[in-house]
């Protein structure tokens, strides 16, 4: 199995995302977040992405005679490379695409399920913008990006910090003229 047929399965692909900001979880903990589901479904899932090498015990501990494991992700297992993307067709990249809009659909219509929507207050956004920029320019945007985004990603959870998600599609206009 490919990396990419591992990360883009839609559940395996929300139990990434689960992990994204630094976090350490327990499958007890993941249920809970993952409530829609099925235990055993998570179980196995995890356990795949455990075996692939995408999720690491770093902690277990005895409760209730059953053993609790803490897992946390490696970025560097949960990335497609280059080499996998290049040998990926037209559509195996329509598939992995519609994975990731999937999952981001998945993921607003959870938030709007909540109930108590405000998307000022809660920081929600979606929005696209026409850029003109030469291949200099565009290189220089994404170092810029990849510079404000890399200190961000630095922070660690604490008091009155809440785990935000950001995703990002970059695609050719039209013509390209």
């Amino acid at each position: 199995m490919t990396t990419a047929d591992l990360l883009l399965h839609p559940v395996r692909l929300r139990i990434v995302q689960a992990f994204l900001g630094d976090r350490a979880l327990t499958t007890g903990a993941l249920i809970a977040e993952l409530a829609d589901i099925p235990p055993a479904s998570l179980y196995r899932h995890v356990a795949r992405l455990v075996n692939a090498g995408v999720l690491a015990v770093v902690a277990e501990r005895r409760v209730r005679g059953a053993l609790e494991r803490t897992y946390v992700l490696r970025l560097t297992a949960a990335r497609i490379g280059p080499d996998q993307l290049a040998a990926m067709s037209a559509d195996d990249h329509r598939q992995a695409f519609m994975a990731f809009v999937a999952g981001l659909l998945g993921d607003f219509d959870r938030y709007l399920a909540q109930g108590d929507i405000d998307l000022l207050r809660d920081g929600v956004s979606y929005r696209i913008a026409g850029l003109w920029l030469d291949d200099a320019e565009f290189t220089e945007l994404l170092r810029e990006l990849d510079r404000v985004l890399a200190s961000r990603l630095a922070n660690p959870p604490r008091a009155g910090r809440k785990r935000r998600i950001l995703g990002s599609v970059l695609l050719p206009g039209d013509g390209h003229a």
